[in-house]
């Protein structure tokens, strides 16, 4: 179930939130994702945000499904001039339809009973050899953090959740915020596959 105070922090401050991310640097991150994948495949923006990665994601040549739970969130990603749609987690119905799923800082939001239900949904809608990119905020908190809900993870929490889920090949690091003035924020990263037929 979408934590309905998370969801509403994000219609209250859609602004600040583009003015604090739209703009980062991530294009390592993303060109290590996108080197796992087939040239003009299919990728699902599994909580859009701003859509600052479907952008470059789509201006690299891939096809890009973006989807977020907020409907700010939805009207921020298509006025950056991507199509996108509404999409809580737990909806999540595909099945074998991507080559990669993102998930940048945005399942951190699930609890972790609602992840031991979403990274299953994740799975099924890879196809055999898709990838899966998620990123949390590192540590064992779970609660309410400045209006929002957060479960921070640790190598040794989220990786029995992705094999539970039935992900083999799983790449783990940390690395530190790229936003200004957050540079002591630790990050939780992982890359994990669907196994190929």
């Amino acid at each position: 179930m979408a934590d309905k105070k998370t969801l509403a922090y994000y219609q209250d401050h859609a602004n600040e939130f583009v003015r604090d991310t739209k703009n980062v640097s991530f294009g390592k991150v993303q060109s290590r994702f996108l080197e796992k994948l087939p040239k003009k495949g299919l990728i699902l923006d599994f909580g859009c945000g701003t859509g600052r990665d479907s952008l470059a994601f789509s201006k690299a040549g891939y096809e890009v499904d973006a989807a977020d739970g907020s409907p700010a969130m939805v009207n921020q990603c298509r006025a950056s001039g991507m199509d996108a749609r509404l999409l809580l987690f737990e909806d999540l119905k595909a099945r074998d339809t991507y080559d990669g799923v993102w998930a940048c800082s945005s399942l951190l939001h699930c609890s972790r009973d609602e992840l031991s239900r979403v990274i299953p949904k994740v799975f099924q809608a890879l196809k055999p050899g898709g990838w899966f990119y998620c990123s949390f905020k590192y540590g064992e908190f779970e609660g309410e953090r400045n209006g929002r809900f957060f479960c921070d993870q640790t190598e040794s929490s989220l990786l029995p959740l992705l094999k539970s889920a039935g992900f083999g090949d799983t790449e783990m690091w940390q690395s530190r915020d790229v936003r200004p003035g957050r540079s002591e924020q630790i990050w939780l990263n992982a890359l994990s596959q669907k196994k190929p037929l």
